[in-house]
């Protein structure tokens, strides 16, 4: 599904500097169904789907955060028991 986003990305960024490179007062005086309008949709409906992408990606961090933490409590839970056998094994000796 990453892959997808690079070849998103050009389209994208191709919409955004034909739309972006006409003056600010041309964007705004457009009519409604002008061709400059119909790109602004255009470039609105991007976002939607890049956005669902990069959850993607941040739900995947956020997983390997998550079992990483699971990791280094069950350490922290067997610490003690480890330490204890160590304290028998040298009052034992």
């Amino acid at each position: 599904m990453q892959s997808q986003v690079s070849g998103k990305e050009a389209t994208f960024h191709q919409l955004q500097e034909s739309y972006f490179t006409i003056s600010k007062t041309q964007r705004d005086t457009a009519e409604t169904g002008s061709t400059l309008n119909s790109q602004l949709v255009e470039i609105q409906k991007f976002p939607s789907e890049l956005l669902r992408l990069k959850l993607v990606g941040v739900g995947k961090i956020q997983t390997g955060i998550f079992i990483l933490l699971f990791g280094i409590l069950i350490a922290l839970i067997m610490m003690p028991v480890r330490f204890g056998d160590v304290i028998k094994q040298n009052s034992m000796k």
